[in-house]
C-alpha cells in the first residue's frame, strides 16, 4: 500500500462527501447525517490504514505525491507526511465522525438547512487534511485561507450569541495573519529560486536580515492562528458562539495549524531566526500560561472558560517548541495531540449540558451531578484531563515539555509550572460550581436536564476517554512515529540536546 496515494484521496474524499450530502434534500435531514457520518469512518478507515503502512525508521517524509498545477510559478500539488503530520491527520480523522454524532441536532436548533451544516463539517474536514499534507509551501498558504471559510459559516450560521460578531472576529484576525504569510510566502519565492517545495526551500541558504524578515511573517500568521498572547483575543469570542462540535474542531485541530506550521516551515527554512526570535517566543508562552489560567478562573460561561484553558495550554506547546530539546518538541507535538483529545472531549461535554440547560452560564447550573450523574462523571473526567492529571494523556505531554525545558531553561520551565496549579483552581472550580454542591432548584424545572447521556452520546465520549487513558499508560505508539520527526526538526535548526553533568551520568550508574 505504500503507493497508494493516500494523501490526495484522505484530502479529496471528505470535499466530495460535502457535495454528496449538500445536495441531498432539505426535507430529510436525518438522510444528510448518516451520509455524513458514514463518510467520515471511510475516512477515518483509510487513515487508519495510512498509520499502520507508515514506517517510523523509514524516510522523514512519505506517501510523497506531486502533481504540476502552475508551472510558471513552480506551483505543483506536492502532499507528504512526516510523523508529526501523521499525528495531527489522525487527530482529524477520529475527531470529525464523533463531532457530527455529537451534533446530530445542533443544525435543527438553529433553524437553518441541517444538509449544508454536515456538508460544512466535511469541506472542514477536507481542508484541514489539506494543510496538513501539504508539501508545497503555496498549497499549504491555500489550504491554511480556505480552512477559514467553512468554520466562518459554521459560527456565523450556526452558532450562539454574538455568533456574527465573532465570526467576523475569527476570520479578520486569521485573514491579517494570512497576508503576513502571503508576503513572506512571496519573499520566500524570490529567494529561494522561484520554488515553492518546501524540500527544495530547506536547502537555501538565506541572508541572516532576510531570513528575520520571512521568519516573522510566518511566525506572526501562525501566532494569531495558534493564538498566543497577545493574539488570543478572537479564540474566546469564536469559541463561546460555535456549536460545540465545531468549537472542539476549532480548537482540538484548526488551531494546531499554528504550532504545526512553527515546527514545519519555521525552524526548518529559518533556522538561524528561530533561535534569534526564540527568547521573545518563550517569553509569549509563559505569560499566555499564566495569564489566559487567570482569565479562566474568573469566566462564567463554560466555552469561553474552555477557550482561555486552550490558550494556556498552547502556551505549553510554545515553550516545548522553542526549548530546541527533543523531549520538549516531542511533549509538544504530543501535546497537539493529547490537548486535541482532551479539550475535544470537554468541549463537546459542555455542549451536551448547555443543550440540556439551555444556557452556557455557569451560574445558571449548581448540583447537575444529581440530576445527570454520568454526564456530571464524563465532565469531570475530562476536567481532570485537561488539568494533565497523572494517568491522562496530557500529563506525558506536559511533563516532556517541562522536564525537557528545565534542562536548558530552568526559569522558564518554573514559572510554566504556574500554570499547572492554576489548572487545578480553574477546572475544579467549573465541575463543582456546575455538577457538585447544593442542586440549583430551577434545575428540576428544565426537562432537559432529567436526561443522561444517551446510546449516541456515550458512542461519542467513549472512544475519546479510551484514547485519553490509554495515551496516558501507553503513549509509544505514537512517540515512536513522533520521535524521528522532531529529531530531524532539530537537526534542520542544528541544535542538539545538552550532554548531561558528570554528577548525573554518575548517578545514573549507581
Amino acid at each position: 500500500m505504500s503507493n497508494f496515494p493516500f494523501l490526495s484521496v484522505l484530502t479529496v474524499a471528505p470535499l466530495v462527501g460535502a457535495l454528496v450530502v449538500a445536495f441531498l434534500p432539505r426535507h430529510r435531514p436525518e438522510l444528510a447525517k448518516q451520509v455524513a457520518f458514514v463518510w467520515s469512518l471511510l475516512v477515518l478507515v483509510l487513515s487508519v490504514v495510512m498509520w499502520v503502512s507508515f514506517n517510523a525508521g523509514g524516510d522523514r517524509f512519505q506517501f510523497r505525491e506531486s502533481y504540476s498545477w502552475i508551472p510558471n510559478w513552480g506551483v505543483s500539488f506536492t502532499f507528504a507526511a512526516d510523523g508529526i503530520a501523521l499525528v495531527m491527520l489522525m487527530l482529524i480523522a477520529v475527531l470529525v465522525p464523533l463531532v457530527i454524532l455529537a451534533s446530530w441536532h445542533d443544525a435543527e436548533s438553529s433553524k437553518r438547512s441541517v444538509p449544508v451544516y454536515f456538508a460544512l463539517l466535511l469541506v472542514l474536514e477536507c481542508t484541514m487534511i489539506g494543510v496538513f499534507a501539504a508539501a508545497d509551501v503555496f498549497l499549504f498558504y491555500v489550504f491554511f485561507e480556505v480552512m477559514l471559510v467553512p468554520m466562518y459559516f459554521l459560527i456565523g450560521s450556526y452558532g450562539g450569541h454574538q455568533r456574527q460578531y465573532a465570526a467576523v472576529k475569527f476570520f479578520l484576525y486569521s485573514l491579517v495573519g494570512g497576508l503576513f504569510m502571503l508576503a513572506a510566502v512571496i519573499g520566500l519565492w524570490v529567494v529561494g529560486g522561484k520554488t515553492f517545495d518546501w524540500q527544495a526551500l530547506s536547502q537555501v541558504d538565506i541572508s541572516t536580515g532576510t531570513e528575520r524578515w520571512l521568519f516573522l511573517g510566518f511566525f506572526l500568521a501562525f501566532a494569531i492562528k495558534a493564538p498566543f498572547f497577545p493574539f488570543h483575543t478572537w479564540l474566546p469570542d469564536a469559541g463561546g458562539a460555535a456549536p460545540a462540535g465545531a468549537a472542539a474542531l476549532l480548537v482540538g485541530v484548526l488551531d494546531k495549524v499554528g504550532t504545526f506550521g512553527i515546527l514545519r516551515y519555521c525552524l526548518p527554512l529559518f533556522p538561524e531566526a528561530s533561535k534569534w526570535f526564540a527568547p521573545w517566543a518563550l517569553a509569549l508562552g509563559v505569560i499566555g500560561i499564566v495569564y489566559a489560567a487567570l482569565l479562566a478562573v474568573g469566566q462564567n460561561d463554560l466555552k469561553r472558560l474552555v477557550s482561555y484553558t486552550s490558550i494556556a495550554h498552547f502556551g505549553f506547546i510554545g515553550v516545548g517548541i522553542f526549548a530546541f530539546t527533543t523531549q520538549a518538541g516531542t511533549g509538544a507535538v504530543l501535546y497537539m495531540l493529547n490537548h486535541g483529545l482532551a479539550t475535544g472531549l470537554l468541549f463537546l461535554v459542555v455542549g451536551m449540558l448547555i443543550s440540556r440547560r439551555g444556557s452556557a452560564l455557569i451560574s445558571d447550573f449548581g448540583g447537575a451531578g444529581k440530576l445527570v450523574p454520568v454526564l456530571a462523571g464524563v465532565l469531570f473526567f475530562a476536567g481532570l484531563a485537561s488539568l494533565a492529571l497523572p494517568g491522562t494523556a496530557p500529563f506525558i505531554s506536559e511533563f516532556l515539555v517541562l522536564i525537557g525545558t528545565f534542562t536548558v531553561n530552568k526559569p522558564v520551565a518554573i514559572i510554566a509550572t504556574l500554570g499547572i496549579i492554576l489548572a487545578a483552581a480553574y477546572v475544579l472550580w467549573m465541575v463543582q460550581r456546575t455538577t457538585q454542591g447544593t442542586l440549583n432548584p430551577t434545575l428540576t424545572e428544565v426537562d432537559g436536564m432529567r436526561r443522561d447521556l444517551n446510546l449516541r452520546e456515550k458512542v461519542v465520549v467513549a472512544p475519546l476517554i479510551a484514547l485519553i487513558v490509554l495515551l496516558g499508560f501507553f503513549p509509544k505508539p505514537v512517540t515512536d512515529v513522533i520521535n524521528p520527526a522532531v529529531q530531524a526538526t532539530m537537526d534542520d535548526i542544528g541544535r542538539t540536546d545538552p550532554a548531561p553533568s558528570v554528577g548525573t551520568v554518575q548517578e545514573a550508574r549507581r
